[in-house]
């Protein structure tokens, strides 16, 4: 099923792609009932290895496709409440190209995201027994020990590190062509990203025994929800280090010297993020006129911050909203509909709402 695909290929930052092939292109169909060959060739923007490997490997581009999907929605909720909302997927799919061309705390995040999604979706499709090359890690045999005792390996380990093998063959063969600092700086986050996949790999385990008593115990390692990697390289994009290139071109110095020397596990960036209040096709901003605000709220998605100052619109709308609810032995929650009466704030625009013109 190709249904998913149209359209992720330009949201791919690992692939650098910004053009997007019409959902009625004739090669979305080849792709669909032709040889792997015509698919991977007719893909843009692809590097000599990222081809080779979809070519071996043609129904992980599927599980990828998966991948996008599942970033995608945890960029847009982790940045709802700021001034760039990682909309520009949808809204503007040209510009996110124009974040991912900078080196900025928000492209260092959704080089993170992205390459997380990937390792999360491969490692997924292998579970699931939908990938030819791979299944359930095959380490995990015999019998064990922990801090409760002996246990059997059964069930089926998420295979996290063939997902961290394919992850980094795929996304990081985009960079791997250039040495400047933006590809030092890409494939730093990107491996961040990746290890925070499995930093959230937990043991769990099934009793066995008269009366469901832990005589016997069976254990498999399991990812945990996607939302918990997106939680944490939150908090890393929060404390994302500036670095500037050391003197030999080889790696990283902090730029303040303040600051601790990020580990791999940061989050690095070169240069300082635009406000994102306006309209700006060079830095791929849609700017905030229109987005709703919170009048109560102190924090970024408040309605001074998250307007720039500018101010805001209201208007009051209905809603049907479930209210009255009673418990009813046994066991059922019954509600009333109501209707109710809310504010929304928007931004108002500025003065001139199209796009910036740098002349």
């Amino acid at each position: 099923n190709m249904n998913f695909l149209p359209g992720i290929w330009w949201s791919l930052p690992l692939v650098l792609i910004w053009a997007t092939p019409p959902v009625t292109s004739s090669w979305w169909y080849m792709g669909a009932v032709g040889s792997s060959r015509v698919m991977c060739d007719n893909v843009p923007g692809l590097v000599s290895r990222q081809r080779q490997l979809c070519r071996r490997h043609p129904e992980a581009m599927l599980s990828i496709g998966r991948g996008v999907a599942a970033w995608t929605a945890e960029c847009q909720h982790q940045f709802r409440r700021h001034r760039w909302d990682c909309n520009a997927l949808e809204r503007g799919q040209r510009l996110l190209g124009r974040v991912l061309l900078r080196s900025s705390r928000e492209s260092a995040f959704v080089h993170a995201i992205s390459s997380a999604g990937v390792v999360f979706a491969i490692t997924r499709a292998c579970s699931q027994g939908e990938l030819k090359s791979c299944s359930c890690d095959p380490k995990k045999k015999g019998s064990a020990k922990d801090s409760k005792g002996h246990f059997d390996w059964g069930g089926c380990s998420d295979n996290i590190d063939y997902g961290l093998k394919f992850a980094r063959a795929f996304v990081d063969a985009k960079e791997w062509k250039g040495k400047d600092a933006r590809a030092l700086m890409n494939l730093h986050n990107n491996r961040a990203g990746r290890k925070a996949v499995k930093r959230f790999l937990k043991q769990e385990c099934k009793c066995h025994g008269v009366s469901g008593s832990c005589t016997l115990r069976t254990c498999w390692l399991a990812m945990a929800d996607f939302r918990k990697t997106g939680d944490y390289l939150w908090k890393k994009y929060n404390g994302a280090i500036q670095v500037v290139m050391n003197q030999d071109g080889t790696g990283f110095t902090v730029a303040n010297k303040k600051f601790k020397k990020p580990t791999k596990n940061d989050l690095v960036y070169f240069e300082s993020s635009p406000d994102y209040c306006i309209r700006d096709r060079d830095v791929g901003s849609l700017g905030t006129a229109g987005r709703v605000c919170n009048q109560t709220s102190r924090g970024m998605d408040s309605c001074e911050v998250m307007c720039c100052g500018r101010g805001y619109d209201t208007s009051r709308v209905s809603r049907m909203t479930k209210c009255e609810c009673k418990f009813h032995w046994c066991c059922a929650v019954r509600c009333q509909d109501c209707l109710e009466v809310v504010d929304i704030h928007t931004c108002k625009a500025p003065k001139s709402a199209g796009w910036i013109s740098r002349t």
